[in-house]
């Protein structure tokens, strides 16, 4: 819908006492609407940019069309925890874990460019085609404060480092997603204005570009940045042959890619009421991630694996927009838009804050492989074991052995991570120039929870269905002493000691983001 042409309308004073002062045509005080004929349009009707939806075949309009192109910047902080039983100030008195040990300090900018495309089909039903550009993010790893990172922070098995600090990611740049979706305006304020506007909508998001790859810029002599995960040592080869995509010349194994390796529907719902000048809004948004097998999501995407999917993310927006001026006549309005949202992140396989690092560490512990199965130790004889370990049967043998023809699965970088919560304030302010041209500006800031980040389990409880009970498969994942013991579930391959253990897990202790974003809209 577009503004429809009318008359002027002025701040009331209660708006301008909150300094919102306009002078319009030589008048610099806010006075009454001025009475108006039965047949002008009704002030200040139609809903909001956030609930519009742009149509066809209406009266004397039978055709819309939106182009629009968006930009925005946004620079993240946080600050990287280890657990620790270390006895030492500001961590623990001994014989119990935190997660307090610092790590890092960990950076990331983001510089995106969102070419969108909306064309009305009927009465407020409208479809749209977006394709979001990275033009740059970058992360990286530093110190916090003026002291080196400790040695217990980044140690992995006995003599290793997991990786060190400062430490610094790839540049990533490309196609994030070309995303197809529609809008629909159930009711429409402008329509009937004795109801609200409600949007209905969704987004189909399809990756086609390179998912993201672990990357070290500054590798050890003799390996690569961009690392294979089957690619144990680091140097470009994998079972003693040259990966396809290792490039000798430069010394860059695969490229870092920029999707996130999965396809994705997103679902939303907001409704607003227009109250002369403010307008309120709520509504609620839903995504669902769908991990594709030729991204790193692939190598981990098991029966066996305790966490094998992205995050579900759920939003819930609320928000008011301002219309302090607008001219009817000429399609001008002036809006200030103030919003919150409130974001759940379910537990999921995702990309965190030490995605780089982790997958591409040279430690032994997370680049050698592990096996998704076990089989019977044939060299296990219950009857002649001895559990108190003595003469002459000796000891016993475990009853489940690594089944050597099982899958391989490799540290991708992707871990487990937990649920948390985010929450993000925004303003912004809107101007449409005329009946063809609307600008927007905006700042917003974000918070997200502190959370877990390597919070894979060693098994999982409801195992694999021919495994749950039989203790010959179960591997490490049991209970009781021999020569008597009982399956608790199904080894989860994706689990690593050195990061995933009680008091060896990393976590993330909240982190802020600030964000500026602008666009441009040419209406037709």
């Amino acid at each position: 819908m577009r503004i429809l042409p009318g008359r002027w309308v002025i701040v009331p004073a209660a708006l301008a006492g909150a300094g919102f002062v306009f002078t319009l045509g030589g008048v610099g005080i806010a006075r009454a609407e001025e009475p108006r004929n039965t047949t002008e349009p009704h002030v200040m009707k139609e809903s909001g940019n956030i609930t519009n939806v742009i149509d066809a075949f209406d009266d004397g309009d039978p055709f819309d069309l939106n182009i629009s192109l968006g930009f925005d910047y946004a620079s993240k902080n946080a600050r990287i925890l280890r657990e620790t039983a270390i006895a030492a100030p500001g961590l623990t008195t001994g014989g119990f874990n935190t997660h307090l040990l610092n790590v890092a300090s960990y950076a990331e900018t983001t510089a995106r460019l969102t070419p969108r495309i909306d064309v009305g089909l009927y009465h407020d039903i409208a479809a749209h085609i977006t394709l979001p550009i990275i033009l740059s993010n970058t992360r990286s790893l530093g110190p916090i404060g003026s002291s080196p990172t400790s040695r217990e922070a980044l140690v992995g098995a006995p003599g290793e480092a997991l990786f060190s600090v400062p430490f610094t990611g790839p540049t990533r740049s490309g196609l994030e997603y070309i995303g197809a979706g529609f809008d629909f305006d159930i009711l429409n304020q402008a329509r009937d204005n004795t109801k609200p506007t409600w949007l209905f909508g969704f987004e189909g998001r399809f990756s086609v570009g390179t998912p993201m790859h672990a990357c070290n810029t500054n590798p050890a002599p003799g390996q690569v940045q961009c690392a294979d995960p089957s690619d144990i040592n680091r140097n470009g080869k994998s079972d003693g042959k040259f990966e396809g995509n290792f490039d000798t010349t430069t010394g860059v194994g695969r490229g870092a890619g920029v999707t996130r390796g999965t396809h994705a529907i997103e679902v939303h719902t907001l409704m607003s009421k227009r109250l002369k000048y403010v307008e309120p809004y709520g509504g609620f948004t839903a995504l669902f991630e769908f991990q594709q097998a030729a991204s790193d999501y692939g190598i981990s995407d098991l029966t066996q694996s305790l966490v094998n999917h992205p995050p579900l993310v759920g939003t819930m927006v609320a928000g008011m927009e301002i219309i302090p001026w607008e001219n009817r006549e000429k399609f001008a309005r002036l809006t200030f838009d103030l919003r919150f949202t409130g974001t759940y992140h379910s537990e999921g396989r995702d990309y965190s804050e030490l995605f780089d690092a982790l997958g591409s560490s040279a430690a032994n512990s997370l680049r050698q492989p592990q096996w998704a199965g076990y089989m019977p130790n044939s060299g296990y004889f219950a009857k002649n074991c001895d559990p108190n370990n003595k003469a002459p049967t000796g000891p016993c043998l475990p009853r489940s052995v690594i089944d050597p023809g099982s899958q391989k699965t490799y540290t991708t970088g992707l871990s487990d991570v937990t649920a948390h919560g985010s929450f993000r304030t925004s303003g912004s302010v809107t101007w449409q120039v005329g009946e063809y041209v609307r600008f927007q500006f905006g700042l917003g800031y974000r918070h997200d929870q502190g959370h877990e980040i390597t919070a894979d389990a060693p098994c999982n409880p409801a195992g694999v269905p021919d495994n749950r009970s039989d203790v010959t498969k179960s591997g490490p994942c049991h209970s009781g002493n021999e020569p008597s013991l009982t399956s608790t579930g199904t080894p989860n391959p994706n689990y690593r000691t050195t990061i995933s253990n009680v008091g060896r897990r990393y976590w993330v202790d909240g982190s802020n983001t600030f964000d500026l974003f602008a666009a441009a809209v040419v209406m037709f």
